[in-house]
């Protein structure tokens, strides 16, 4: 007997990024921050004591979500705390899909998305972006049209990298009859001169979301924890009716804490990478990859020879050099390689590997 709901037993799940065989590998494939976490999330683990998990945590993290409206301005009833960026998108796919309505997203775009709506059982409706990674101006009348009761964009845009304006944001909010929800995993390695802060939306629109994780730009990608920004009628249901008893751990409320509060330190890694972030597409360039301008910590770069499977042979050769990137076998990306920015030792192994992979 199969016991799993139809739709299910048809679907493929989600692909993780490959993790390294040995210590050796250098892991240039799922964007993680190159730099360690601050200094007083390791002074905060170290002082922790082991009776401190004996009872449950603080079940809406309510000091963690005060320290984040601080940072934010905005109020503690504007945030809920989930178990990685993950947990956020399935609630809000849970709290405000109708199931049998539709979900909708830009194409291409992160993987999870499909493979949320068809485990909540929601037809999926992607529209396509253009050649210059920008969603057309149909977006949300193809979305009003389908019906959608939720959609998900991803701001900077993953795999591509490019940064849609608040204005537009605002735009999308205005026009579209269901819930946005903004996916802002790699925000903080946008450049500062370019102003750019959605949160503020969040007062003028009652159907926006945006969402933030600690895993890229706190270097806490191994904590699981991230949160969403809302106006207070959209998080409530989050918090109060849809979110799991308990969802975040005592020690990821704790050295959120601790992160949020060093946010200085946070900075300066953001400010690393976006500086190796310029080297590193200059030597991509230079070796005849096509490379547009990335806001985020990783660089989408076309192959410079138009030939099938490029990209993929590239990947593997890598691969056995010890180098993991990221190779998409989908139409639109597999004449591509999605390269996350590491530190100037690691970019400088990638490009040393890359001359010798295409001379050959």
């Amino acid at each position: 007997m199969n016991y799993e709901r139809d739709n299910i037993h048809q679907m493929t799940g989600y692909t993780s990024g490959e993790q390294p065989t040995d210590d050796s590998t250098l892991k240039l494939n799922t964007n993680e921050n190159p730099y360690p976490p601050s200094p007083q999330v390791q002074s905060k683990l170290l002082d922790l004591h082991v009776e401190s998990l004996r009872t449950y945590p603080n079940p809406t993290a309510d000091a963690l979500r005060d320290l984040l409206a601080m940072t934010h301005a905005v109020h503690r009833d504007n945030i809920v705390v989930t178990h990685g960026g993950d947990e956020a998108l399935r609630l809000a796919v849970t709290t405000y899909v109708e199931p049998g309505t539709a979900f909708g997203m830009a194409d291409p775009s992160y993987s999870l998305y499909p493979v949320l709506a068809q485990i909540h059982g929601a037809p999926l409706v992607k529209v396509p972006l253009d050649d210059n990674w920008d969603l057309p101006r149909s977006f949300a009348d193809e979305l009003n049209e389908a019906g959608a009761n939720l959609a998900c964009i991803v701001n900077p845009h993953s795999p591509s990298g490019t940064l849609m304006n608040t204005d537009r944001i605002g735009q999308l909010a205005q026009s579209f009859n269901g819930v946005l929800l903004v996916d802002e995993a790699y925000v903080d390695f946008v450049d500062p001169a370019l102003r750019y802060d959605a949160v503020h939306l969040v007062n003028a629109f009652d159907n926006l979301l945006i969402l933030r994780t600690f895993s890229k730009g706190y270097s806490l990608a191994g904590l699981r924890l991230g949160y969403l920004i809302g106006a207070e009628s959209l998080i409530e249901p989050l918090l109060q009716k849809t979110r799991d008893s308990f969802n975040v751990d005592y020690l990821s409320q704790v050295l959120g804490e601790a992160a949020i509060t060093d946010r200085a330190y946070a900075e300066e890694t953001w400010a690393k990478v976006r500086a190796a972030r310029r080297i590193l597409r200059d030597e991509l360039v230079g070796l005849g990859f096509v490379v547009k301008p990335s806001q985020s910590n990783f660089l989408l770069a076309e192959v410079p020879l138009s030939l099938p499977k490029v990209a993929e042979q590239i990947y593997l050769a890598l691969k056995n050099a010890g180098i993991l990137v990221r190779y998409f076998d989908t139409p639109l990306l597999d004449d591509k390689l999605r390269v996350t920015v590491g530190t100037e030792d690691q970019n400088r192994q990638l490009i040393e590997a890359l001359q010798i992979i295409l001379k050959s």
